[in-house]
């Protein structure tokens, strides 16, 4: 089975592999429309539009280089077919950006840096912490994202002496953030869905949209929505046996009523039957008054899914059954009830309640 740096770098300069475990095949040809029906420098949809091509047919060659002078309010960056290496921020100011992968397809264009948090930082000062690790990190509000891939490619295999194996593909801080067709690729803490500050509430939406990896790989404070969305936990080889690891790892603030609600999903594995718990709560050491809230309904949980005791704690004094997660109407082997205290169950009339419209308020993203 090839790394995920080997299946990143199949189509190098030209896409590149879906996952982990992808199957080797043919670069692609360099594409005679790198931007697709989005346009061109030369065709160019309207002046907030940039366009980004590693061969040379855009503004940039680079995603890092356009975002630099993407500044203002709306604008979007056109990325063509390309694996794009480097770590990369969107600060606060760039409020309403659009990055838009140029074919459609997430394989394509990919976004893709390899820290994880105990990297040493350049200065000699420490190590770079899990945010620190992230490839890309979105600090603006109405930021949209559409058929890019994120990723991280740092590999423990790579670096036995590390302690710090956290590291992030993504953070996303702004709120009304969202993702139609993405992917996000990673190991540990893949995406971090989080806010800006403790007392923010930070609105997330994601759809369509396919995440994978193995420890707490969905993690953070925000207010978030899985709407469609394809979880897959990766096998590792450093361990001898279960559990691998966690999907989702909320830490939403007690004072905010919506945390993570996951629906009309589905949860696989290509690790063995019950090596992996749905989630743990996340209880910082900076917001001990965190109350995670997580939410699975209409979904498909997988046979990789322990649905004997598919929650885990984190820390202790803060045991899973004093939080919000709660599932509802879910099929497949790994949601299956054999203990009904394991799997807290909401009413029809409590899941009224717990819909995107009831998350996301007066925002109503645009598919």
């Amino acid at each position: 089975m090839p790394s995920r740096r080997s299946a990143l770098t199949l189509f190098a300069g030209a896409g590149a592999a879906l996952a982990l475990g992808a199957p080797a095949a043919h670069a692609r040809p360099v594409p005679a429309r790198p931007f697709g029906r989005h346009g061109s420098p030369s065709r160019r949809l309207d002046a907030l539009t940039l366009y980004v091509d590693p061969h040379g047919r855009g503004d940039f060659t680079d995603v890092g280089s356009a975002l630099a002078a993407a500044t203002g309010t709306g604008r979007t960056l056109v990325i063509a077919p390309g694996t794009y290496r480097g770590k990369l921020s969107v600060p606060a100011d760039r409020t309403g950006l659009t990055l838009l992968g140029a074919s459609g397809d997430p394989r394509d264009t990919v976004i893709v840096h390899g820290d994880a948090a105990g990297t040493p930082k350049p200065d000699g000062s420490g190590t770079l912490g899990t945010s620190g690790s992230a490839s890309v990190t979105v600090q603006a509000a109405d930021f949209t994202a559409r058929d890019v891939t994120f990723a991280n490619d740092w590999l423990r295999s790579d670096n036995p002496e590390y302690t710090g194996t956290q590291a992030v593909a993504i953070k996303v801080q702004g709120d009304r953030s969202a993702f139609y067709g993405c992917h996000f690729l990673g190991h540990q803490d893949t995406l971090y869905a989080d806010t800006l500050a403790l007392t923010a509430f930070a609105r997330q939406y994601y759809r369509d949209c396919y995440m994978e990896g193995d420890v707490d790989f969905v993690f953070g404070r925000a207010t978030a929505v899985y709407d469609r969305c394809h979880f897959r936990t990766l096998t590792r080889t450093d361990l001898a046996a279960a559990p691998y690891g966690f999907v989702f790892a909320p830490s939403t603030a007690g004072a905010n009523p919506h945390g993570y609600l996951v629906q009309r999903s589905r949860v696989t594995s290509t690790a063995p039957d019950a090596y992996y718990k749905l989630a743990r709560p996340w209880v910082p050491s900076s917001d001990l008054t965190a109350h995670p809230m997580l939410t699975v309904r209409d979904s498909h949980l997988g046979a990789g899914i322990d649905a004997v005791t598919p929650y885990g704690t984190m820390s202790a004094g803060f045991p899973w059954q004093d939080q919000r997660f709660a599932e509802y109407r879910n099929t497949g082997p790994g949601a299956r009830i054999t203990v009904p205290d394991n799997r807290p169950q909401l009413s029809r009339s409590e899941a009224r309640v717990h819909t995107p419209a009831d998350y996301l308020g007066d925002w109503c993203p645009r598919g």
